[in-house]
């Protein structure tokens, strides 16, 4: 089946959000992605219709997300513990383990077809890391990978002092994706204490403010983040 290649990507800015109220909000583009596929199986090519691509950023209230390979004992909290927190929690249907999501935070949910980019779920992966990368590196800050673990990282090649700025868990579905990335600003790490982050009892998590010693300009750091993944991708910005 010869698929018509669209590049066209929309951005959506949904600002601080209930994090079910945006869950909802991704599957109903998920599944308008997924269904259009579905019919374009039945129609010759010159008929298909193409997939739309989306980049939604939101902030959430505090809310821990347990993925579908994720423990629920690594959630520290029980319920009284949650609401004297005020966060909430949800067994959710991405990859990945554990995390936490607040204010202060750039969730980044890329719902794209990777039909029209490249059908590689690894290479996808690699590229939303290489984003947060070059935005750290925008702020002078080294940040990069860890072999076996998803994510973004300071101090990458020092074991004991590496501490994680950026988690992601991701799920696709005939190659669209939904779910993506929770990239660490002016996020107040406490919040972190609670739980075993992604599952790995071992590491630290920090934010750019915590690393530049004040708050950031969040505004400007999505821009940043949003310009190098249209540049990685090759996104078409409508």
């Amino acid at each position: 089946m010869n698929h018509i290649i669209n590049k066209e990507t929309q951005f959506i800015h949904l600002g601080l959000i209930d994090y079910q109220e945006a869950w909802d909000y991704q599957e109903k583009l998920f599944k308008e992605a997924v269904d259009i596929k579905i019919a374009n199986r039945q129609l010759p090519s010159a008929q298909h219709s193409l997939t739309p691509n989306r980049l939604v950023f939101c902030q959430h209230p505090h809310v821990y997300t347990l993925g579908k390979s994720g423990k629920e004992e690594n959630l520290l909290l029980d319920e009284s513990g949650l609401q004297a927190k005020e966060a909430s929690y949800y067994k959710i249907n991405r990859g990945g383990d554990i995390t936490y999501h607040g204010p202060g935070q750039i969730v980044g949910y890329p719902i794209l077809d990777l039909d029209n980019f490249f059908t590689d779920i690894h290479k996808y992966l690699r590229l939303l890391e290489e984003a947060i990368i070059l935005t750290c590196a925008d702020y002078g800050i080294s940040a990069g990978r860890i072999d076996g673990l998803t994510g973004v990282w300071i101090d990458y090649k020092n074991e004991k002092r590496a501490r994680k700025i950026c988690a992601m868990g991701v799920k696709a579905s005939r190659w669209v994706t939904m779910h993506g990335f929770a990239f660490n600003i002016n996020t107040d790490l406490h919040y972190f204490g609670n739980i075993v982050p992604c599952g790995i009892d071992d590491k630290a998590v920090t934010s750019l403010e915590k690393e530049l010693g004040k708050k950031q300009d969040l505004t400007a750091v999505e821009l940043k983040l949003k310009r190098h993944l249209g540049e990685l991708f090759a996104f078409e910005w409508v």
